[in-house]
């Protein structure tokens, strides 16, 4: 009998070099947040922009709420240490023949010095957060509503319908901010602006 190849055996099976049993599959690639887009003057690199406002917006969100969720996490260990040194008795109590400690009311003390902590951090990882996202965000570029509509440039649909890619995208864009169809992008400082302006028309 023929001696099995290496790392084989001689009971192999055709099932065993099957597609189902050897093929790995992977995700599909997630879509682009961003991708380049050609720049307004000529001659000039092409920039990164989000797809249109909408997609910038959801991505400050997201950005937003994960800087928060790693500040909280960060807080609840500091505020645990900080809780349970407040609430430990004195060393010296012990020195001076005290009462035993009542573990209860430490148990107590703890939760109420957490509570405190976690809510007064809350805040703290809130305002943190949107003061790290407020700064790449109003400077990142979004591309022009027109640029889907008006040329065959369409990095973010392939494979989708690009009509209804473009009349979303002109739509999540030109409600707000309308600019010129030869400009293909605008920074999120323009949007930010123009909403600002919008909420004191109608205040």
């Amino acid at each position: 009998m023929a001696a099995p190849p290496y790392g084989g055996s001689t009971d192999d099976s055709p099932e065993d070099y099957s597609a189902a049993a050897t093929v790995v599959r992977f995700d599909p690639p997630l879509p682009l947040l961003r991708a380049p887009v050609p720049s307004a003057a000529p001659g000039e690199p092409h920039v990164l922009a989000f797809r249109d406002a909408a997609s910038w917006r959801a991505a400050w969100d997201a950005a937003e709420a994960s800087l928060v969720s790693q500040c909280e996490a960060g807080a609840r260990s500091g505020c645990s240490i900080t809780a349970s040194r407040k609430c430990k008795p004195p060393w010296w109590k012990g020195l001076l023949g005290a009462a035993p400690t009542d573990y209860e009311e430490r148990e107590r003390c703890e939760e109420r010095e957490m509570a405190a902590c976690l809510e007064a951090a809350k805040e703290a990882c809130i305002k943190f957060a949107k003061g790290k996202c407020i700064g790449p965000f109003r400077d990142a570029r979004i591309a022009s509503g027109g640029l889907l509509e008006n040329t065959d440039f369409d990095v973010w649909g392939a494979g989708g319908d690009k009509t209804a890619s473009a009349s979303s995208c002109a739509l999540n864009n030109q409600q707000l901010f309308n600019p010129d169809h030869s400009v293909t992008n605008y920074r999120g400082s323009d949007l930010l602006d123009r909403l600002s302006a919008k909420d004191n028309d109608n205040a």
